[in-house]
């Protein structure tokens, strides 16, 4: 018989003054404003619902489809991948987005450093695993404590094209990152390719135009998973129609 299950929020809220600089802004409209407006399309006063003034309460929510934890289709990275057009989030297969979790610790890593398909082997061996297909990568950075700092977009490590390609020549389609982005800070990489160095810019989305992945960026909690291993993975992104990407509620569930 299975034990109790635990199932771990690994995503950040979408919220208002946000450290994100991808903004988003809810408008809150409590009960007794939606009653006003419901009385006006309903053609009838508010003091006749069944509690006086007072109707359902609601949210306005403004942001792009990068904000907070989401999924990056392959689309985000180009139009084409594989040679073929690449697929939006409301195309990605469903498979990527629950299975087997693996976690690996990149903790002592800095800023601006790189993950390298050396780094993701010696990860691995310090775990004892060998990665299967469709197996979800969680790289761990630990960033995401800064996510109420103004830095936080800076503060994390990033995947190289190699380690990108190094995951998906072992069949891993999704993976992820507690960091803000996936790649290393954008303001690194902007200030390399001044310098003339484009293979700098932004080397682990552009892998996806040539060989297709999706990746989670801005997750959370992943030090809350109590072991690396035995362990799954949901990361269902909201099917927006022809969208670059979609927010998602990831979990880790864990059998104790």
């Amino acid at each position: 018989m299975s034990g109790p299950t635990r199932i771990i929020d690994l995503s950040v809220p979408l919220m208002n003054y946000s450290m994100d600089t991808h903004e988003q802004t809810i408008h809150y409209l409590d009960h007794a404003e939606v009653a006003r407006q419901r009385a006006k399309t309903y053609d009838i006063g508010a003091d006749r619902f069944p509690v006086p003034h007072l109707h359902t309460a609601t949210e306005v929510v403004t942001l792009t489809t990068h904000a907070g934890t989401h999924v990056d289709a392959p689309w985000h990275y180009g139009p084409t991948s594989e040679g073929r057009p690449a697929r939006t989030i409301d195309e990605i297969p469903l498979e990527w987005c629950y299975g087997d979790g693996v976690v690996l610790d990149f903790t002592a890593k800095r800023a601006d450093e790189l993950i390298w398909p050396a780094d993701i082997d010696a990860a691995l061996a310090r775990i004892g695993y060998g990665l299967r297909p469709l197996d979800i990568v969680l790289i761990r950075t630990g960033c995401d404590r800064f996510f109420d700092q103004p830095d936080w977009n800076r503060r994390h490590p990033g995947m190289s094209r190699e380690a990108t390609l190094h995951l998906i020549d072992h069949g891993i389609r999704m993976m992820g990152t507690d960091g803000w982005g996936f790649d290393i800070p954008i303001p690194t990489m902007v200030e390399r390719l001044r310098r003339g160095d484009q293979a700098a810019f932004f080397p682990a989305h552009y892998a996806g135009r040539d060989r297709e992945y999706c990746h989670i960026e801005k997750m959370a909690n992943l030090g809350a998973i109590p072991r690396p291993l035995g362990f799954k993975v949901a990361c269902f992104p909201v099917k927006v129609h022809r969208g670059s990407g979609g927010w998602c509620r990831a979990v880790a569930i864990v059998e104790e």
